[in-house]
C-alpha cells in the first residue's frame, strides 16, 4: 500500500454524507481514486458481500452493536470477498470498551476524529512494514490483536516462533 496506489479500492461507511465525503477527499488527497461510500449498515453490508475492497474505513456509530456484528460475520465467513480486508474503524469519541469491543470483532486500526489524509496514510504504512497475520481461532477470526512480542512468553498459536 503505497503513498500512491490509485489500484487500491476503499469502501467508507459513515452515517454522515458530509464525514464520509471528507474522507473521499482525503483518500484521493494521498493517491487512492476508487472510493465508494454508504450511509447505512444494511448498504454497506450488501456493498461487501458484492465485491472486494482494498481497505474498509467505517464509523462505530454506523449500526452500533449491528455494526460490530456485521465485521464478525465477514470475518467467520470463509467465501466472504473481505474476510481479511483491513478495516479502519473512525470515532469521535472512542473509550477503551469500544476500542476493545471494535477489536475483538475484527477491526484492524483505529482513526479517532478528528483526523487527517496523514493518519490514514500512517496507518496504511504501518500495516505495509509490519502486517498482521489472519487468525482463525474458536472465538476469534480476525487480524492478530497482538502488537508486540513479549519475550519468553509461551507460544499460543502454531504460527507462533518457537521459544529460545
Amino acid at each position: 500500500m503505497s503513498k500512491r496506489d490509485p489500484a487500491l479500492s476503499v469502501l467508507v461507511a459513515d452515517p454522515s454524507s458530509h464525514m464520509a465525503s471528507l474522507v473521499a477527499v482525503m483518500l484521493r488527497s494521498i493517491g487512492i481514486r476508487s472510493v465508494g461510500a454508504t450511509l447505512d449498515l444494511p448498504h454497506a453490508a450488501a456493498e461487501l458481500a458484492r465485491r472486494p475492497y482494498g481497505l474498509i474505513l467505517i464509523d462505530e456509530q454506523l449500526g452500533g452493536k449491528e455494526g460490530f456484528d456485521m465485521i464478525r460475520a465477514l470475518r467467520h465467513l470463509a467465501d466472504h470477498p473481505n474476510r481479511e480486508t483491513p478495516i479502519f474503524m473512525m470515532a469521535g469519541a472512542p473509550d477503551a470498551r469500544m476500542i476493545a469491543t471494535a477489536r475483538d470483532a475484527g477491526v484492524t486500526e483505529f482513526l479517532k476524529k478528528p483526523f487527517s489524509a496523514e493518519h490514514i496514510q500512517l496507518r496504511l504504512d504501518g500495516l505495509k512494514r509490519a502486517p498482521r497475520a489472519f487468525v482463525e481461532g474458536q472465538s476469534y477470526t480476525g487480524p492478530d490483536r497482538r502488537r508486540r512480542t513479549v519475550s519468553g512468553a509461551t507460544r499460543r498459536r502454531a504460527s507462533d516462533p518457537p521459544a529460545a
